[in-house]
């Protein structure tokens, strides 16, 4: 499952062979009608520099490891953000600001502001990614986590192979409703982390993924794309 936490700073990359000003509007992945452009990409990286070693410029191999998971990142957001958009799945107000006190709450005062000064990553910039991620865990626990079936028999194969012989009740003060639930949450869980992939796989049916191979050549000096290897056409070629 993608966590929130672990993808808050989410997202280097030096272009070439082009101004930047005219590379960074030119479409570099288009997801049905949601484009992103090398602009866009560039910015994600930032973000996402924040999480890695600072010597990662000097490894060129990481470099690009980097850029092609971020790459497949962005893709899967814009392929559950148009199922959000389909499905009405959005999140308010107060569930961002929660989420972003939740997040400053893990540095000491003005010490978040200042790491991203450090990195020139704008508050807003930050604000607006975090936005996509909690959109995207919602799309994961309502369209896939939340239907998933949990059966009578998975709860009794679950509780003898995790807990047969302990007296849950008195370990932890839990009644069995909340033990049962416990065990309903843990399944539904792992059920989902195991069919994750084959779902994805199924939404990109519904969302084409196209990659414009090109520009990602000029961005980073590679063909490779891993599991995307479509290209898009002239006219997005040509920004």
């Amino acid at each position: 499952m993608i966590g929130t936490g672990a993808l808050i700073l989410l997202f280097l990359l030096s272009s070439c062979g082009q101004k930047e000003a005219d590379l960074g509007k030119e479409v570099l992945i288009r997801v049905g009608d949601r484009n992103l452009t090398v602009l866009e990409f560039n910015n994600a990286f930032e973000i996402a520099k924040i999480a890695y070693d600072d010597d990662l410029k000097e490894q060129p191999e990481d470099l690009r490891q980097a850029q092609i998971k971020l790459l497949n990142e962005l893709t899967v957001e814009m392929i559950l953000l148009d199922e959000a958009q389909k499905t009405g799945i959005s999140v308010t107000d107060a569930e961002l600001q929660k989420a972003v006190d939740e997040v400053k709450s893990d540095y000491p005062k003005g010490e978040f502001e200042k790491t991203l000064l450090e990195y020139a990553v704008s508050y807003d910039s930050w604000k607006s990614r975090l936005k996509n991620r909690l959109i995207m865990d919602k799309v994961i626990d309502e369209e896939l986590a939340g239907k998933i079936t949990i059966t009578p028999e998975d709860i009794s194969e679950y509780y003898q192979n995790h807990y047969q012989g302990r007296d849950l009740e008195s370990e932890s003060g839990s009644t069995s409703e909340d033990i049962n639930k416990t065990i309903v949450d843990q399944l539904r869980r792992q059920k989902a982390e195991e069919n994750y992939q084959a779902w994805i796989e199924s939404l990109k049916a519904k969302y084409p993924v196209e990659i414009n191979s090109e520009l990602w050549e000029k961005i980073t000096g590679s063909k490779r794309i891993e599991e995307n290897e479509n290209t898009v056409g002239e006219d997005s070629k040509n920004g």
